[in-house]
């Protein structure tokens, strides 16, 4: 059975992962993706909402995504939320939908987009070590309590290395595969 600091330490991790494939999937890799969208927050009535909550986002073809609203009236305000989002698309509406047309990217944005990337696995590779940090002051104050062995200590530190790195080594895959997909298009 997994010490209880161990699982822990997985179930943050889990989590530090979860956030980065949602933070991947938001970097516009030159096809259309109704993530790029997603989280746009929107004036609904004075309140800032995600446009997700006000509408259906779909990517019909490579190039366009289309926000059909639910209700009719906000799609000015949700024209208005996109381009101030300053995501460098232009949306346009026709009294029914909003249709945002995905431009190719250029070899310049295509490298800066894989910096920005590689920044955010550097940032879950920091969480992981926070985490691993956090979870060795556990277990050092639980040998001193007595609570833990000297083996059963080490034994637990080893294990956690060896958690850290599982994680940063699909840190590392999750980025070079966004990457490569970024190359490729």
């Amino acid at each position: 059975m997994e010490h209880e600091l161990l699982a822990d330490a997985r179930a943050h991790m889990d989590k530090t992962m979860e956030v980065l494939r949602s933070e991947l999937g938001k970097v516009h890799t030159g096809r259309a993706n109704p993530a790029l969208l997603e989280d746009v927050m929107v004036d609904y009535y004075g309140t800032p909402t995600p446009l997700k909550h006000l509408a259906n986002i779909v990517a019909p073809d490579p190039d366009l995504i289309v926000v059909r609203p639910f209700d009719k009236s906000q799609i000015q305000a949700i024209e208005k939320a996109i381009m101030a989002a300053d995501l460098g698309l232009n949306p346009q509406n026709d009294g029914q939908m909003v249709r945002v047309k995905v431009p190719r990217l250029t070899e310049e944005r295509r490298n800066e987009l894989i910096k920005l990337v590689r920044g955010k696995g550097e940032e879950a590779k920091v969480a992981l070590r926070n985490i691993r940090r956090d979870v060795r002051e556990r277990l050092e104050a639980q040998k001193k309590e007595g609570a833990l062995s000297e083996d059963d200590f080490f034994h637990l530190r080893e294990e956690l290395d060896k958690l850290t790195q599982e994680y940063t080594k699909r840190v590392d895959e999750l980025v070079e595969k966004k990457s490569e997909e970024m190359r490729t298009l």
